[in-house]
C-alpha cells in the first residue's frame, strides 16, 4: 500500500529531503485542499497551487509532474487520516451489537468527509480520477482488515477468514450510497448515510449472525486492531 509518507521517502530517494522539503510538500497539500474546497471547478492547475501556497511553480514541480499526482497524494494523506479516526475504540458508549458498532463508525466517517469538502470531491466526485480511486481501494483493504480486528475486539466472532473481504464488499456498497448523496447534495446527508449504513448491514447478514455475544475489551484486543502499513495490501479476491 502506497502512502503520502511512501511518496516522500521515495522522493527522498532521489533528492535531499530535509525538513524544510518536508514542509514544503505539505503546504502544497494543505494548498490543493483549500483550492478543491473552495472552488466549483476541478480544473485546477498546478499554477493556481503554486500561487495557493505562495511558492514558485518550479517548487510544485519539484514534488508533483502534475496536478493529478497532487491529488493521489493528498488522497493517501486524506487516506492515513480516515484510518487514524477509524481504528480508535468505541467506549463512551460501546457498542452493544455489530450493527450499532458500524452505525457508529460510519456516522463518524460521513461526519469526517463531510467536514473536509475536499475529501469529499476526491473519493466521491464524478470526475475521480483511476489514480485517486485505486489510492482509495488500497486504503479500504486496510481499513476491512482492522475493521474485522474491531468486531473481534468486542464480540464472541466464530472463525471468519473471509470477513475482512466481507467487511471491504459491505464498504463499497456505502461508497456507492455516498456517491450518490454527494451528487444531489454536495454532501452526506443524515438520510443516505442511514440508507447506505442500512445497506452495509443488509450485506453483512448474508455471513453474520443476527446477534454476536459481546465480550469484555482488552487492551491486548484494542492494541491488535491497527494493521501496520509494511502488512498491507491487497485482500484476496
Amino acid at each position: 500500500m502506497t502512502t503520502s509518507r511512501d511518496l516522500l521517502a521515495e522522493m527522498s530517494q532521489n533528492r535531499p529531503m530535509r525538513r524544510r522539503g518536508i514542509e514544503r510538500y505539505h503546504l502544497i497539500l494543505d494548498a490543493t485542499e483549500t483550492l478543491l474546497s473552495d472552488s466549483g471547478d476541478e480544473d485546477i492547475s498546478l499554477a493556481q497551487i503554486a500561487e495557493q501556497a505562495e511558492v514558485s511553480l518550479a517548487s510544485v514541480y519539484y514534488f508533483f509532474p502534475n496536478r493529478n499526482s497532487v491529488y493521489v497524494a493528498l488522497a493517501l494523506r486524506f487516506n492515513e487520516e480516515i484510518y487514524a479516526r477509524s481504528i480508535q475504540p468505541l467506549t463512551d458508549p460501546e457498542p452493544q451489537t455489530w450493527q450499532e458498532l458500524l452505525d457508529m463508525k460510519h456516522a463518524a466517517a460521513a461526519a469526517f468527509q463531510n467536514s473536509r469538502p475536499a475529501a469529499l470531491r476526491l473519493f466521491l466526485g464524478a470526475g475521480v480520477s483511476a489514480a485517486v480511486r485505486s489510492a482509495d481501494f488500497t486504503g479500504n483493504a486496510r481499513l476491512a482488515r482492522s475493521r474485522a480486528r474491531m468486531f473481534e475486539a468486542y464480540f464472541d466472532m466464530p472463525p471468519m477468514p473471509d470477513l475482512p473481504r466481507w467487511l471491504e464488499m459491505s464498504a463499497a456498497a456505502m461508497d456507492g450510497i455516498w456517491s450518490l448523496s454527494y451528487g444531489y447534495h454536495g454532501t452526506i446527508t443524515e438520510a443516505y448515510r442511514r440508507e447506505a449504513t442500512a445497506c452495509a448491514v443488509t450485506y453483512l447478514r448474508r455471513y453474520l449472525p443476527e446477534y454476536l455475544p459481546r465480550k469484555p475489551l482488552t487492551r491486548v484486543a484494542l492494541d491488535q486492531i491497527e494493521i501496520p502499513l509494511e502488512a498491507t495490501g491487497p485482500l484476496p479476491r
